[in-house]
């Protein structure tokens, strides 16, 4: 049995996480803002999920709740927001609110259970494939799932010594809230049944980035590696 922090896990990928893992045996704690949302989770749990109401935007507050988490072996950072950029009606503001949780939210996180992992433990950032090459509308979203894949990376140097294992997920397209709001053509989106089982899998073979579906995932990567003008001309026709 392993002891397992979700954060996000009030609805899409991290809800799934939560249910899948607590039903393999596993204890989770399941952190979100939604405590009616929370409830049911831990209803649907059967006492292997408990709950921890939390804004990941709200510093001492996240602090607060996860300084006490101990003996974890791995804690997924899935809490995450979308918003596309309309580029003739500029908003810095925009970003703002999307770094705010995406990076800014899950650096709280970090900082808040980094003292309490142990050698062994997994630290695993949802990200996106997103971040791959510059797509219409993404400069927010985009951004910051690349700022945290920088991140991640660089974590992994710094806490090797220590036997943290960090690992970054870069999902497609999910059926989840999130993309239901999207209002273009999504190939290849998948079930969060299929996103939960290849994050399981990615984090128990200690996959560095766990990227899905495979096909599509693999396109992006191999596009990411032409030369920038190009990667800008095929977003372009994708536009």
């Amino acid at each position: 049995m392993k002891r397992i922090l979700i954060t996000g896990a009030t609805s899409g990928i991290g809800k799934q996480l939560a249910i899948d893992y607590a039903k393999l045996g596993n204890e989770v704690i399941a952190c979100g803002r939604n405590q009616k949302a929370l409830d049911e989770l831990v209803e649907i749990g059967a006492g292997r999920i408990s709950a921890c109401q939390l804004d990941v935007s709200n510093a001492e507050q996240t602090r607060a709740a996860l300084a006490d988490k101990t003996g974890l072996d791995i804690v997924i950072l899935s809490a995450g927001v979308c918003e596309y950029l309309d580029v003739e009606q500029f908003e810095a503001a925009l970003f703002e609110r999307v770094f705010e949780v995406n990076i800014f939210g899950a650096m709280r996180c970090v900082e808040a259970v980094l003292p309490n992992l142990a050698a062994g433990s997994h630290l695993v950032l949802v990200g996106s494939t997103a971040r791959l090459l510059p797509f219409t509308r993404a400069q927010a979203y985009g951004g910051s799932k690349a700022a945290l894949s920088y991140i991640a990376n660089s974590l992994q140097v710094d806490l090797a010594e220590r036997g943290i294992r960090v690992q970054t997920v870069s999902p497609g397209f999910v059926e989840t809230p999130m993309t239901d709001a999207n209002d273009f053509e999504m190939p290849m989106r998948v079930t969060v049944d299929d996103a939960s089982k290849a994050i399981r899998r990615g984090i128990e073979k200690n996959r560095t980035d766990i990227a899905f579906p495979r096909v599509f995932a693999t396109v992006l990567k191999l596009l990411s590696l032409l030369p920038q003008r190009v990667q800008v001309a095929i977003s372009k026709r994708i536009a």
